[in-house]
């Protein structure tokens, strides 16, 4: 059993594997920390620029939090880390997959920044007073929190259909596969739809999302042309 366990622990790449177990690791610590009053969420989950539990590494730390009171939200993201997170870092290598993962997170997380300065600014104009002012006055932008690894793995996803657009995905409660490339962008497509919706009582954050893919895309357009121009081909 323990060779078995060995075995299939040793066939996951480093990264991968690693990226996995820290987000389980952080997401353990916010359960159990709040005991002895550390909320990790608050700490580490990404705020808005200004306010007072602002700081700026959490356009990183915020990315290995996933929300202690749901055990679906962590196993989804570290699923598709496991399943298209391992094919990439083949493909790519450790290092160059380490960077996708943390800029397309970045990049999700300045979207969303970018997301909340609109929304803060029309609040502001519409009661006429300044942006800074508002940030001043209301203690409650400090329960705008995202956290979650979702950004990157929208990354991930968009990578995977760029680098394999006809491999077949098979999805739940759909008899049929579907390929890649028409899964990424279906994906993205609702995501765009939900974003925009801004349905009440929605707490996902749906332009993060897409803020990865965009950031995803531009990054393996870079290393498409720097890769020709250097004579190596690694698509």
């Amino acid at each position: 059993m323990n060779q078995n366990n060995s075995g299939f622990l040793a066939s996951i790449p480093t990264v991968t594997k690693n990226l996995i177990i820290i987000n389980v690791l952080f997401w353990v610590a916010s359960l159990v920390l709040p005991r002895i009053g550390i909320d990790l969420v608050s700490l580490l989950g990404l705020h808005f620029p200004g306010v007072s539990d602002f700081y700026f590494f959490q356009f990183i730390t915020y990315m290995f939090m996933h929300d202690p009171h749901s055990f679906g939200h962590i196993f989804f993201n570290m699923f598709a880390v496991f399943m298209f997170g391992r094919v990439l870092e083949s493909v790519w290598g450790p290092k160059r997959f380490l960077l996708f993962y943390i800029v397309t997170g970045i990049g999700a997380a300045v979207v969303q920044e970018i997301v909340w300065l609109f929304s803060i600014q029309a609040f502001a104009s519409e009661h006429q007073i300044s942006l800074l002012q508002l940030i001043a006055q209301d203690p409650s932008l400090n329960f705008l929190v995202t956290i979650g690894a979702s950004g990157a793995v929208f990354g991930i996803l968009l990578a995977f259909g760029m680098l394999f657009p006809n491999v077949p995905l098979y999805i739940m409660f759909i008899p049929v596969p579907i390929k890649a490339k028409y899964f990424v962008i279906g994906y993205g497509v609702i995501e765009l739809f939900l974003g925009v919706s801004n349905f009440s009582g929605d707490s996902v954050a749906h332009f993060a999302h897409l803020g990865g893919m965009l950031f995803g895309y531009f990054m393996i357009l870079y290393w498409k042309k720097k890769d020709r121009k250097n004579g190596g081909y690694r698509y």
